[in-house]
């Protein structure tokens, strides 16, 4: 099912690990609107990066929707956007690193109607920024940068 133009369905239910764990990742049918308004946020996103660089920037979504099992086996909290399928982590190599997208992207969120804009720095090498429709209930946790350490107000280079 193609969501937008530029994301479907798959994108955001797809995962290695859900398969390798054996779980459905299957989006409930109640969900559906917030898939799809998530995906209009991405491509809110691809629209602004592509103007930004002068040429067409493709996103490669490395989660999306997760189920409470498979949010589980990736050691996220119950309160995660993935499970109401608000939250995606993706990557945009033709446009830059995640350090440089969420640069580019965090003075424009209210603009592209982002709720919140995280770069995430987990473990090196495995880089992804994260973006959420939902407002989170602290506006001070709009824009942040999480790293092995913990979270950090705004958009840090590790």
């Amino acid at each position: 099912m193609q969501l937008t133009p530029h994301f479907s369905l798959l994108e955001f239910t797809q995962s290695a690990t859900a398969t390798r764990l054996g779980l459905d990742n299957t989006l409930p049918p109640e969900l559906t609107a917030a898939a799809v308004a998530t995906a209009e946020m991405m491509e809110r996103i691809r629209t602004k990066l592509s103007q930004i660089a002068g040429h067409d920037v493709p996103i490669h979504v490395t989660s999306g929707y997760r189920c409470y099992a498979l949010n589980r086996a990736l050691r996220s909290k119950d309160t995660s956007d993935h499970i109401r399928m608000q939250a995606v982590d993706w990557s945009a190599p033709s446009f830059g690193t995640p350090f440089e997208i969420c640069k580019a992207l965090a003075p424009l969120i209210d603009r592209i109607v982002i709720g919140q804009l995280i770069h995430e720095c987990p473990a090196p090498g495995r880089l992804w920024v994260h973006t959420s429709s939902r407002l989170p209930e602290r506006a001070a946790n709009r824009v942040i940068t999480i790293t092995a350490d913990g979270a950090r107000l705004g958009i840090q280079e590790i």
